[in-house]
């Protein structure tokens, strides 16, 4: 298997901006980092929870039309590369966030609930299992491991976000589209070796 591959994606799906991130930074920049703490869990909670679901979802497919894993390859690399240039292309969303952040609570049931309806995380989980897991692990530990993994890698961004906060943000909006330049083509690089 091909870690760094599996790694970079899954870091640059977390750590670039998202509803997640987003929302994590804005909470700790106007309550503190600590305020984050249920909101996150939340997150952690349906992060797992999708990543569970779409290891033996893509297993239950691998296992029953081994053909279909190269057009899952396929895919995945038209859908990061998809993601890669909406990166590259991407204007602020600070003020829609500072404008939803007041409205909504932090709890563990709203970061858990967002999971679960966030495209960005179930193409990320459906991606990186078919795409980079599935075709070299398959026993049930290391479904398991590989979904702590990529949970843990999101959960690491919410935090670093979080942590972050007014400082992050600030640096963020001053250089936003050379990190997003960044982070869109590591993530080209990253589509490229699907398919090499």
């Amino acid at each position: 298997m091909d870690i760094l591959s599996l790694v970079t994606y899954a870091m640059i799906s977390s750590f670039t901006p998202g509803p997640n991130n987003i929302i994590s930074m804005t909470r700790a920049r106007e309550h503190g980092f600590k305020s984050t703490f249920p909101f996150i869990r939340g997150v952690a909670a349906g992060c797992l929870l999708i990543m569970m679901l779409s290891s033996y979802f893509n297993l239950a497919l691998h296992q029953y039309i081994p053909a279909i894993t190269p057009c899952l390859n396929v895919f995945g690399c038209i859908y990061m590369l998809y993601l890669a240039f909406k990166i590259m292309r991407s204007t602020s969303s600070k003020s829609e966030s500072e404008h939803n952040s007041k409205k909504t609570r932090y709890s563990f049931w709203f970061g858990f609930s967002l999971q679960l309806i966030n495209p960005k995380v179930i193409l990320y989980a459906l991606t990186a299992l078919s795409v980079f897991v599935l075709p070299h692990a398959q026993s049930h530990h290391q479904l398991l491991g590989y979904s702590l993994l990529l949970t843990l890698i999101g959960i690491s961004a919410n935090l670093t976000w979080a942590l972050g906060g007014r400082l992050f943000q600030r640096f963020l909006l001053k250089y936003e589209r050379p990190f997003n330049i960044v982070m869109g083509l590591l993530l080209i690089w990253t589509s490229v070796s699907l398919i090499t």
